[in-house]
């Protein structure tokens, strides 16, 4: 199977410790890589696909999935209620409370951008587009809207908070040369250069 990404656009968001759990798992990678080597450099999250072709070259640049990583607070339902009603100011133990942090501090990948930012190098782009939607169905939160090329034929994916959903293609006509007479400058029959 061969396949290309054309188009990708990527808002996804989720617990880094869930992006580990998924390859410590033992995940079924697509054929073309053998195994992926998950590299953190300060706040950004580097996953590489390791080629099972002796052909490619180890220094080819072989695709890579790229996520940002910020903390967040999670808070459980009893805490956001807490956290959205009502405070009173006399109230001595609800300011003993607020002392304590509430909610719990987690890293979160956030696979946020366009295919050059989120998916990087050609070399086995379309197994890790594949890799990246797995990462998708296990998201709770973004979008991964995609068009690819799978053995000559176009696919669109797009995949929203999780599940997979379904997705088209439209082509549409660009301007005619007739309609592009008044906007610009005709640069090929102009005198002055």
């Amino acid at each position: 199977m061969t396949g290309q990404v054309y188009r990708l656009h990527s808002t996804l968001e989720l617990p880094l410790e869930n992006v580990y759990d998924y390859f410590e798992g033992d995940p079924d990678l697509p054929p073309k890589i053998t195994s992926v080597d998950i590299t953190r450099r300060k706040n950004t999250l580097i996953i590489s696909a390791v080629a099972d072709d002796d052909s490619i070259s180890k220094y080819t640049p072989t695709a890579q999935l790229k996520a940002s990583i910020s903390e967040t607070r999670v808070y459980t339902e009893e805490e956001q209620k807490r956290r959205e009603g009502p405070r009173w100011s006399d109230d001595v133990d609800e300011e003993e409370e607020d002392d304590e942090p509430m909610g719990e501090l987690i890293e979160v990948a956030a696979f946020k951008g366009d295919r050059e930012t989120v998916l990087q190098n050609t070399a086995l782009q379309y197994p890790m587009f594949l890799v990246l939607c797995d990462i998708a169905r296990l998201a709770e939160k973004g979008t991964l809207t995609a068009i690819t090329e799978v053995d000559g034929e176009l696919q669109a994916t797009r995949i929203v908070d999780g599940e997979d959903r379904p997705a088209s293609i439209e082509v549409v006509e660009g301007p005619t040369s007739s309609d592009s007479g008044s906007s610009g400058v005709d640069w090929r029959d102009n005198e002055f250069i």
